[in-house]
Parts: C-alpha cells; sequence; structure tokens
C-alpha cells in the first residue's frame, strides 16, 4: 500500500496490516465448524491439542459446547428457560469428594458390575444430600448399590423403589443391600414408573409438596418419556444416571436429544472423509466409548439418538425418528428445563487410569489431570481403578411445566 502511493505514513501502514490481520483471523472463527475450543486455564487441553497426548483435545470438532471462551456461544448443552444453573461450587464438589471417599469405602456391594461405578456414586449422594428432599423414589435398582448411596445421603428420609426384581434376590449369589426404610415396588409387586397414581402413594407418606422429592432414574428407558411421565406426575428434581452420549448407548438421552440441535446439522458430519470422521477414528484408539463416524451416523446421515433411533424398552424398540422429530423432542425439552447440569467426572483419565468415556465429550474433571496431590488427600489414590470406568454423563434437571 505504501509503494502504491495510498498510504504515505509506514507505521499507519502497518496498523492497517494488523487490523486487517485481526479481522480476517476472527472471520475465519467465527465460521469455521470445526473451531477447536480451548480454555486458557487447562495447560492439558492445549497441550493434547499439539499432539502431546490424547486426553481431552478436539472439542470444537467433536461439537461438544463446554469451552467458555469460543467464539462459537455454545455454552451449555441444554438451554434453561432463565438461564438458571445450580446452586453448588467446585469448591463444593471438592469438599464432598473428602467426605464421601472414605462412606464410599464402606460399600455392602465391593464389585458393582454393570451398576453404578464411583464417579454416579458420589454424584447422586452429592445432589441427595444437598437436596434434602423429604422423600427420595428410584426407577430401577438392581443389587441395592444406589439405594445404599441413597441412604448414606439421608439415613432417616423415606426411599420408594421401583424394581422387576427384588434386591433380596440377589442376596442369593452374593452382596446386595435391602434398606428397612425403603418401600419396594418390586417382583410380583412391580409397578412401572408411569403407572404408579403417584399422589395416592405419597399421601401415604405424608408428602403433599412434590418439590420436596428427589427422583433417580436409572431403569435404561427413553429419557424423554421418563421426562414426562415426571412432569406429568408434578416432580421437579430429577436424575438420569445414563444420560449415554450422541451415538452410544441402549435408550433415547437427554444429552442426544439436546445435542446441539441448534446448529444446522447438529455440528456433526457424516462424511467419511471429514476432519470429524478423522479426529473421531484417532480418538477410538485411546478411548472404549468414543464413537467414529460408522458408529454415529445412520440412515440418511442421522446422527441424533442412536443411529437416528429412539431406543427404548431396554433396547427392544428402536423407532427411528427424523430430524425434525428430534428438533421438536429438543425444543420441548426447552420448554420445561430449569436447570440441566452434568456431573463432571471426579478426576482426570490420567489420574484414574479410565480408558471408557471420551474426556473431550464430557466436562472438566473435578480433579483435573496433573493435580495428583489433590487426587492423593482426596483419598481417590486408595480406590481400585476399575471403580471409574463407569462414566456415562449422569445429569440432574429441574423441570417446571411450560410458560403458556
Amino acid at each position: 500500500m505504501s509503494r502504491l502511493g495510498l498510504v504515505k505514513s509506514p507505521c499507519l501502514c502497518l496498523s492497517l496490516c494488523l487490523l486487517l490481520s485481526v479481522f480476517i483471523l476472527f472471520s475465519l472463527m467465527l465460521n469455521s465448524r470445526s473451531f477447536v475450543c480451548l480454555s486458557s486455564y487447562d495447560p492439558i487441553s492445549r497441550a493434547s491439542f499439539f499432539g502431546l497426548d490424547g486426553l481431552d483435545s478436539d472439542f470444537g470438532s467433536l461439537g461438544v459446547p463446554w469451552c467458555k471462551f469460543c467464539f462459537l456461544v455454545l455454552d451449555r448443552i441444554c438451554r434453561s428457560k432463565q438461564g438458571k444453573t445450580v446452586e453448588w461450587t467446585s469448591k463444593d464438589l471438592v469438599k464432598g469428594l473428602e467426605e464421601f471417599v472414605p462412606i464410599y469405602e464402606t460399600r455392602p456391594i465391593k464389585n458393582n458390575m454393570h451398576g453404578m461405578g464411583f464417579d454416579h456414586s458420589f454424584g447422586l449422594w452429592f445432589i441427595a444430600q444437598w437436596l434434602k428432599p423429604d422423600i427420595m423414589i428410584e426407577s430401577g435398582a438392581f443389587k441395592g448399590h444406589s439405594t445404599w448411596v441413597m441412604r448414606q445421603a439421608m439415613p432417616d428420609t423415606p426411599i420408594i423403589s421401583l424394581t422387576p426384581r427384588h434386591p433380596e434376590k440377589y442376596l442369593k449369589k452374593g452382596p446386595a443391600y435391602v434398606d428397612e426404610n425403603c418401600t419396594y415396588f418390586a417382583g410380583k409387586d412391580f409397578v412401572d414408573f408411569g403407572s404408579v397414581d403417584w399422589e395416592r402413594v405419597l399421601k401415604k407418606h405424608g408428602i403433599s409438596d412434590f418439590s420436596k422429592v428427589l427422583v433417580f432414574f436409572d431403569d435404561h428407558q427413553n429419557e424423554l418419556k421418563r421426562l414426562k411421565q415426571a412432569l406429568k406426575a408434578g416432580f421437579n428434581h430429577l436424575i438420569f444416571e445414563d444420560n449415554y452420549d450422541t451415538g452410544t448407548g441402549d435408550h433415547y438421552s437427554l444429552r442426544q436429544i439436546c445435542d446441539q440441535f441448534y446448529i444446522r446439522g447438529g455440528g456433526h458430519s457424516c462424511f467419511k472423509d471429514s476432519d470429524e470422521a478423522r479426529i473421531r477414528s484417532k480418538r477410538k484408539k485411546f478411548w472404549e466409548k468414543a464413537v467414529d463416524i460408522d458408529e454415529l451416523c445412520g440412515p440418511h446421515e442421522a446422527w441424533w439418538g442412536v443411529r437416528g433411533e429412539m431406543r427404548d424398552n431396554f433396547n427392544h424398540n428402536n423407532t427411528p425418528i427424523s430430524y425434525g422429530e428430534h428438533f421438536q423432542n429438543s425444543r420441548f425439552v426447552e420448554s420445561i428445563l430449569e436447570v440441566y447440569w452434568e456431573l463432571p467426572p471426579a478426576a482426570g483419565p490420567s489420574l484414574t487410569h479410565q480408558t471408557r468415556y471420551d474426556p473431550a465429550r464430557a466436562p472438566t474433571p473435578i480433579v483435573e489431570d496433573g493435580r495428583y496431590r489433590m487426587f492423593k488427600q482426596l483419598g481417590l489414590d486408595r480406590l481400585e481403578r476399575s471403580v471409574f470406568n463407569g462414566y456415562t454423563q449422569m445429569v440432574y434437571l429441574q423441570i417446571s411445566k411450560p410458560e403458556t
């Protein structure tokens, strides 16, 4: 520009060039669908972005709205009506871990294979203790570990447990837990959550305020169905244990419903030669539950649900759903959502040595990678590494009826 005589001053020329460079860079960031989000405070993320490890990089390319400092405004995977969030902080979670570890070590079921591991046990205990409900309901109890966890959080609070097989049946083969202050709808007395007359049942327990009830779902059923049933009954506080990531799981989950529905294509690409396909293939070598393009995308490039299906009834019903239906489901969830909070992993994968869930599809751990001193101080180093391999994005919801 100076040579052409358009700008006489070298300083002014340099300033214009810098301004033009910033504008071009900003435009690229705004228009790139695969822009990688890196927080300014996370050295592990930044190191892994440059290929030093395979922990938690590739955020933007995998369509994960966790980053707080992105030009793309993706601050939460599900958007609540009023933008509310939970009252507890990261400091509260750290304090809770310190208290919960010795409690967890006394668990009656040491090997809870196919049940909850440490992360979700802590999440259920922490939320129940924080909310202090008047009564707790669980749908799906298996051997009774979740019942035991709730009992540790609230020693005197009644529990109602709905589960096809009574936990006492498992006592014949090994450790199980049966609670004395629990009303069981199990075995021949089993009733599905959606078929219970909750007003009548809770009245027997002296409960009239449904806002004081905590409902915990660990039954591997369509979470949209359960959400509508809970809303109809009048419940406000819900926890879903298996909030499976997009492309995984055996049922339609809230995370699948909410996965960036407001971006055309959901922020995902089904092209086999795309950047996302390449990155997913790379991460599949690190993490057992990472999902590649073949697993993510179903017929007609459907990526929502599990390969475009609404799975329910323990994987016996696989109903194809269109993108339009999936979009409407997300709009409905948004209309009733007051709070959506996914439980972070207790600690980073380099500390726990977990190999299953992909850290790029999870919130920042409570104890981040590299903080071994804190990991040890909290007593997490005393636990078997296998108990950290069951994380599936457990989520706490607060809901209310849509505004008319």
